[in-house]
């Protein structure tokens, strides 16, 4: 039986260390800031939303929501963006996706000042991440992927990792840094309409699976003593539950527990340390931002 990769606990020590680290700053004069922007009223975003700024006011941070209606034009909500790129105070930026459709999301997240892009999803962040720049602000999910990785002991080097999906958000990045110098991986990268897919994942030592399909993979398609992370985020209805639903990842659980080494959960794997990586992110922001000033 799989041990599980608790990632809520990873997180819970990770912020612990990071309150230390705010507090040296704060006794420096300077109080990390994040600003989350949010068009519209989505409420899974506006929960979402809610409980990043929470995180950062639990470690001492300045955490502040902008909250902008559905109908925002391209020019104001540019016009909002270009006053937290010009303010000291603010370290981080994230504009929360997705966005109404008539808000052309990349072109949005290109307008945020590079150094305050605490997503990791401007194309120069992209490209400094590619070639292993310091300064670069990897994506939250798979720098969490890869801290919950190096805090399990489990690794990477010489290693077959298999990815199913192919996002900029995860899969791209996440490919790039695990066969970078260090993890030293050896990375395929499949999707949800490979043919055969199951031949790929079988290979997997390692299988890291992010497209938003309940039950793409199933005991069948894992090797005994496969690591297993499932990055997915699927609602199914739950009659049983006071919200009347549940989450559940991409991979069976309960059948691909059986043969796995380890394995994490939804909820409670991947997505408490998305939060916590963005938290990292906006303290090197501030620790570079102070830097700069010098």
């Amino acid at each position: 039986m799989a041990r599980n990769i608790d990632g809520t606990e990873i997180s819970r020590v990770m912020r612990a260390e990071m309150a230390q680290q705010v507090a040296e700053l704060l006794a420096q004069g300077i109080i990390p800031g994040l600003s989350v922007v949010l068009v519209g009223n989505n409420p899974a975003s506006q929960a979402y939303v809610a409980s990043k700024t929470r995180a950062c006011e639990a470690l001492g941070m300045r955490g502040q929501t902008l909250n902008l209606p559905e109908e925002v034009s391209q020019e104001e909500l540019f016009s909002v963006i270009d006053r937290l790129n010009q303010d000291p105070a603010v370290h981080g930026i994230l504009v929360q996706l997705p966005l109404p459709a008539h808000l052309p999301y990349k072109a949005v997240l290109e307008h945020i000042d590079p150094d305050k892009d605490v997503d990791g999803f401007h194309p120069r962040n992209a490209g400094l991440a590619f070639v292993g720049d310091p300064r670069a602000f990897i994506p939250c999910t798979p720098a969490g992927i890869l801290e919950m990785l190096r805090r399990e002991n489990i690794s990477t080097r010489g290693r077959h990792v298999v990815i199913v999906g192919r996002s900029l958000i995860v899969s791209k990045p996440l490919a790039s840094l695990l066969m970078a110098p260090g993890p030293d991986a050896t990375v395929t990268l499949t999707h949800r309409h490979t043919p055969d897919l199951a031949s790929f994942t079988r290979q997997a030592d390692i299988l890291i699976v992010a497209v938003g399909k309940q039950n793409l993979i199933t005991r069948d398609m894992v090797k005994p003593g496969v690591v297993v992370i499932d990055v997915g985020q699927n609602r199914v209805e739950d009659p049983g539950s006071a919200r009347g639903f549940r989450m559940v990842g991409d991979v069976d659980f309960d059948g691909v527990s059986q043969v796995a080494e380890a394995i994490t959960p939804v909820p409670g794997g991947v997505g408490p340390m998305t939060i916590t990586m963005l938290l990292a992110n906006t303290l090197q922001a501030a620790r570079q931002s102070a830097q700069a000033r010098k």
